[in-house]
């Protein structure tokens, strides 16, 4: 990913000349487009765009652009958002027991391959601070309970204000988060799970996808809403099984995708990719820009 880019996310009702008038727009105010990306939703009569630009060719300043290309967008009857490359996320992790997840994002963090700071991990079992440890990264331990819940997740919401976060990543954080929480926050919750809901929730999926004979296993990384597990679908994965597998050997497949589905989720949104429309997402795919 590049370092210096400006990129646009825009939405509207379908019509004819829209990527003419916007990319004319650009060409007009002397940028270069890195990457261009549209969809068009025959079904909903609606048109979706991602327009990336180079940053170095802006020659004044951000409110200015944003004030010129309103100009446009208040003709087009355009939804859009802009993003700097330059600014870093500040995305906080919530995990709980299980450290596949956790580990795979600092790893990856790590490496470079998230644009962004993690700032802080939050954990109701203190059995995974060591993994947040082995980054470097700030670890806060708050023990859960059904009596003390409430007041927790205020002590997450200041923490995460105190840090500036702009996305939370729950990393198998096995809490369900209220929805004045959830709604502080929209869009910005990250969640993943195994595919087998609603069919087999709570203790042991895998014990029981194996009695049942499932043939297949997957993930679902999405937004968190108010509807517990059914907000818009970011990224999912499945892999065939056997009847040979074991409950062991499902629940270590189904760690490796939901590991692989929550890192491209993560991803995906950091580098603005993702368009939320009613309960569905747009996820341009990532290109060489």
């Amino acid at each position: 990913m590049s370092e210096n880019k400006i990129t646009f996310l825009i939405q509207c009702h379908d019509s004819k000349g829209i990527i003419s008038k916007v990319t004319t727009f650009f060409y007009e105010e002397g940028f270069n487009i890195l990457s261009c990306q549209q969809f068009t939703d025959t079904i909903q009569e609606a048109y979706f765009m991602r327009v990336s630009l180079d940053a170095k060719d802006l020659t004044y300043g951000r409110e200015e652009l944003s004030s010129r290309f309103s100009q446009v967008a208040d003709k087009l009857a355009l939804k859009w958002r802009v993003h700097y490359s330059e600014d870093k996320r500040n995305v906080a992790i919530m995990a709980s027991k299980t450290t596949h997840c956790l580990y795979d994002i600092l790893e990856k963090h790590g490496e470079g391959k998230l644009h962004c700071h993690i700032p802080l991990v939050i954990a109701n079992h203190e059995s995974v601070k060591y993994v947040a440890d082995q980054f470097g990264v700030p670890f806060h331990y708050l023990p859960i309970n059904g009596e003390n819940w409430v007041a927790q997740q205020g002590v997450i919401l200041k923490l995460l204000a105190e840090h500036d976060v702009d996305l939370i990543v729950m990393a198998r954080f096995m809490r369900i988060l209220s929805s004045d929480f959830i709604n502080q926050y929209q869009e910005k919750i990250i969640n993943i799970h195994h595919a087998f809901l609603p069919a087999f929730q709570g203790a042991n999926p895998y014990r029981r996808a194996y009695e049942r004979g499932v043939k297949m296993i997957g993930a679902t990384a999405h937004y968190a809403t108010d509807d517990l597990d059914e907000g818009p679908i970011i990224e999912q994965d499945v892999e065939r099984v056997s009847h040979a597998s074991t409950p062991a050997s499902l629940a270590q497949i189904g760690s490796d995708i939901e590991r692989k589905v929550l890192s491209k989720a993560v991803k995906y949104h950091l580098d603005h990719r993702i368009i939320v429309t009613g309960n569905r997402t747009i996820v341009f795919p990532e290109t060489e820009d």
